[in-house]
């Protein structure tokens, strides 16, 4: 269950775009047709996949206070935290360069299509920003970094997909000249963000307020009772109201 909840809340609940608006440049600039939008997110996909584990295997076993502790008791103090970003951005990029070779080799027009936006992946804040909320959030295991880091892509995947989806057909719509170009595909990244918050209760649910009332009914018949009493006092007062007025 935990992974469920993880793999959903990090594609529509916590979104990178629509919640945290990061990698926006990307977004914005690979966003016009399709085809493209597809081939970067799937290296978004990816890159997030390989770099998270990783990352967390570094920040466990490495980087946290006291993760040294593996090499023998005289290390258990060394904190290494520091080195998180340069660690971080190294595992980055060695990913990265990898699927730019990939791309190249077997994709030349997606490639070609993708432009400087493949190798800016690098230091694209949506790659690094996966990485830091995993360190942020304390995930336990590796499994759930994986999932997190699935999951992270595949939301900022549908986010390109969507938008540019939206901006091939908009084309053909009357927008005012005003608004052409990244005007409306502002407005609508935050009409869409709107949207996805309506996620924010997917998971939650009035289980907490019930949760109180399971199994204990004396509860429920105390707060049965002081809503009786409640609704008791108020028709006395009605009634003498209506008394004080004749």
């Amino acid at each position: 269950m935990e992974h469920v909840e993880l793999f959903f809340k990090s594609i529509f609940i916590d979104n990178m775009v629509f919640a945290t608006f990061l990698g926006m440049c990307s977004y914005l600039a690979v966003s016009k047709k399709v085809s493209t939008a597809v081939g970067l997110g799937a290296a978004v996909i990816f890159v997030l996949a390989v770099t998270v584990p990783i990352n967390w295997l570094l920040d466990q076993y490495i980087l946290k206070d006291g993760a040294l502790i593996w090499l023998g008791e005289e290390y258990a103090s060394y904190d290494l935290s520091f080195l998180s970003f340069i660690l971080f951005i190294a595992t980055i990029a060695t990913m990265v360069q990898l699927v730019e070779i990939v791309v190249e080799k077997f994709s030349p027009s997606l490639y070609n299509s993708l432009g400087i936006f493949l190798p800016l992946i690098a230091v694209n804040c949506a790659i690094l920003g996966g990485s830091l909320f995993m360190q942020s959030r304390e995930i336990e295991t590796l499994g759930l970094a994986l999932n997190y880091g699935i999951s992270s892509g595949i939301g900022w995947f549908l986010a390109i997909l969507a938008i540019a989806a939206i901006r091939e057909k908009i084309r053909y719509s009357n927008v005012p000249a005003p608004l052409r170009g990244l005007g409306i595909t502002f407005i609508i990244t935050g009409l869409m963000a709107i949207g996805f918050m309506s996620f924010g209760g997917m998971l939650t649910g009035g289980d907490e307020d019930t949760s109180s009332l399971e199994g204990n009914p004396e509860n429920l018949g105390i707060q049965t009772e002081q809503i009786q009493n409640e609704n008791t006092e108020a028709v006395k007062a009605v009634e003498v109201s209506t008394i004080t007025k004749q």
